[in-house]
């Protein structure tokens, strides 16, 4: 008698069902990972622009950048600004810029950000124009933290 060689029903039942508990543990640690990928590249965004306003807030204030009007607070008008360049003090033709380009926020997929000045509340979700202060996402959404990503 040949002996027969092969999986019974039971060992393939047995084998899908620890598949599925494996990939039902994985999906939700993926969706983590994703969601923690972005939130740190939303931090870098939003810790570069406001490095780059801090830079030319420093710049104009040393008078190394034409200044802004009088009641911008030596902050800039806008982000594109920072991007498109000032010229520099004593130079028609050098511009100093702060960005490369506006970064995109990866929780809107979009290169919008919301902005404050000065003269508007912290948690302002509007902004009164005239310089940029700081800069925030237009997501609604709350963090891993459970801090929502606007008061980041």
């Amino acid at each position: 008698m040949k002996s027969q060689r092969g999986f019974t029903l039971l060992e393939l039942v047995v084998t899908a069902t620890v598949l599925m508990i494996l990939a039902s543990v994985v999906v939700p640690l993926a969706k983590n990972g994703l969601r923690r990928q972005s939130e740190l590249e939303l931090r870098r965004s939003l810790r570069e622009m406001r490095l780059a306003i801090d830079t030319y807030k420093k710049a104009a204030e040393q008078m190394k950048i034409k200044p802004p009007p009088a009641d911008a607070n030596f902050y800039p008008e806008s982000l594109e600004v920072l991007v498109d360049g000032v010229p520099v003090s004593g130079s028609l033709s050098r511009k100093m810029r702060f960005l490369r380009r506006i970064p995109m926020d990866p929780l809107t997929g979009k290169a919008e950000w919301g902005m404050r000045n000065t003269s508007d509340e912290a948690t302002s979700t509007s902004w009164g124009g005239g310089h940029v202060y700081d800069v925030y996402t237009l997501n609604q959404g709350t963090g891993m933290n459970g801090i929502p990503y606007r008061e980041w």
